[in-house]
C-alpha cells in the first residue's frame, strides 16, 4: 500500500502552509487525474486499480480527499467510519479504496452499476491497441425518483445545458422551503445540471447523465432520476461520448471475480426500488454470492465472507480458494454447494423515445 504524508518538516507556519497546499494539490490532483483510467494488460481482466493508506494534514475533509481520489463521499466515510469526515485533523491514516471488480455483463459504452455508486466506460479500443476502462463515482436517484434498470443509449450531448424544472420538482423545492426562480434555469452555478449533459433515450428522454453545482453530494441517492458526476469528471468524459454510445444501468451489489487461483469478493449495500441504500440481509447477499460463483469447486472462509457481505464497504477481500480435492476429502471441507436457482429481473431495453416537439424538463 502506498503511503502519502504531506506533513513535512518546515519550521515557518506561512511557508508551510502554502507549501502543503501546493503539494496537497498536486498530490490529489495527480492521483485523481491517475486513478479513474486503466489499461487491462489482458483483455479479460476482470480487476483494476489499487487501494491505498494516506495520512491526513489539518486542512483536510474527507469529501475534499474522496473527489481528489476519483471516489464518492460515501464511499470513502464508510471506509473510515471512526473519522469525522468535517475534521479528520492531521496524522489520520485513511484506507482509500480505489480497486474495483469490473461489473458482470458486456464490457462495452457506459455500465453504471446503481448500488456501487459508480459509472464504467468501455472505449472501442483501437486496432492493435490497449483494451482501457474509465470509472468515475456517480450519484443516482432518490425516493419515487427512480433511476431506471436496463439497456439505453446516448441520444444528445449538450453543453451549458438550460434546465427546465418540472413542477413536480418544484413542488418538492417549495415545500422544503427552498422555492425555485420562475422559468428556465440558465447554465451557470446555480444550474444543478453543471456544464455539460448527455441525455438517455430512457424515459422520453428525460434522464441525463450530467454535471453538478454541488460535488460534495456525489456517491450518494440525491438526484432525481438522474445519473450525476463530479464537473471535473464530466468534462473529461463529455468528449469522449460519441452519440448511441450504448448505456446498461445495473443493480448488482455483489461482484466477485477469481484472480491467480483466488476468490475475491466485493460487496456494496443493496439499494431498493427508489435507489436508496439499506442494510444487506446476510443470507440473500450469501445466495448472491452462491449464483456468482456458479459451478466452480471452491472452499470458502464463510464466516468471513459474511463478515465481508455484511459490512458491504466496496473493500476487495480474499475469501476462498480455488479446489480440487479428492473424493474421501470433499466430504469435510467447507465447499460451496451448486446454488440453487436465485431468481433476478430479466435485463431489458429501454425504449427509445418518441420524437419531442417541446424542450424536456429532466429530472436532476
Amino acid at each position: 500500500m502506498e503511503t502519502l504524508n504531506l506533513d513535512i518538516g518546515v519550521r515557518s507556519r506561512a511557508p508551510l502552509a502554502a507549501l502543503k497546499g501546493l503539494l496537497a494539490a498536486l498530490i490529489l490532483g495527480s492521483a485523481c487525474a491517475n486513478a479513474t483510467t486503466y489499461t487491462l494488460a489482458k483483455p479479460d481482466d476482470t480487476v483494476v486499480g489499487e487501494d491505498q493508506t494516506i495520512q491526513t494534514v489539518y486542512q483536510d475533509t474527507l469529501y475534499d480527499l474522496a473527489r481528489a481520489y476519483s471516489l464518492g463521499s460515501e464511499e470513502l466515510i464508510r471506509v473510515n467510519p471512526s473519522v469525522d469526515p468535517w475534521l479528520p485533523g492531521a496524522g489520520k491514516m485513511l484506507t482509500v479504496p480505489g480497486r474495483h471488480i469490473l461489473p458482470p455483463g458486456p464490457h462495452e459504452g457506459i455500465v453504471v452499476n446503481l448500488p456501487e455508486h459508480r459509472l464504467y466506460y468501455f472505449p472501442k479500443p483501437k486496432r492493435g491497441g490497449p483494451v482501457q476502462v474509465i470509472t468515475y463515482p456517480v450519484s443516482i436517484g432518490k425516493m419515487d425518483w427512480r433511476t431506471p434498470l436496463g439497456v439505453t443509449h446516448v441520444t444528445q450531448k449538450i453543453k451549458d445545458p438550460v434546465w427546465y424544472p418540472p413542477e413536480s420538482v418544484r413542488k418538492e423545492h417549495a415545500e422544503a422551503g427552498d422555492p425555485l426562480p420562475p422559468g428556465p434555469v440558465k447554465a451557470g452555478p446555480d444550474n444543478p445540471l453543471g456544464a455539460f449533459a448527455m441525455r438517455l433515450a430512457a424515459g422520453n428522454g428525460t434522464y441525463l447523465i450530467h454535471g453538478t453545482n454541488n460535488p460534495i453530494a456525489v456517491g450518494l441517492a440525491v438526484t432525481h432520476g438522474c445519473i450525476r458526476m463530479y464537473p471535473d469528471d464530466v468534462s473529461a468524459l463529455f468528449p469522449l461520448i460519441p452519440v448511441g454510445t450504448p448505456v446498461r444501468l445495473i443493480n448488482v451489489p455483489v461482484k466477485v471475480a477469481w484472480v491467480d487461483g483466488e476468490l475475491l469478493l466485493e460487496a456494496h449495500p443493496p439499494v431498493d426500488a427508489q435507489g436508496q441504500s439499506f442494510e444487506p440481509e446476510i443470507e440473500q447477499f450469501s445466495d448472491l454470492l452462491k449464483a456468482a460463483v456458479g459451478d466452480s469447486t471452491v472452499a470458502i472462509h464463510w464466516d468471513y465472507a459474511r463478515e465481508v457481505l455484511q459490512k458491504a464497504d466496496g473493500v476487495i477481500a480474499t475469501v476462498g480458494l480455488e479446489a480440487e480435492l479428492p473424493a474421501d476429502q470433499a466430504a469435510s471441507a467447507a465447499l460451496l454447494p451448486a446454488p440453487a436457482p436465485v431468481q433476478v429481473p430479466a435485463e431489458r431495453t429501454i425504449p427509445s423515445p418518441a420524437p419531442i416537439t417541446a424542450p424536456t424538463s429532466p429530472n436532476h
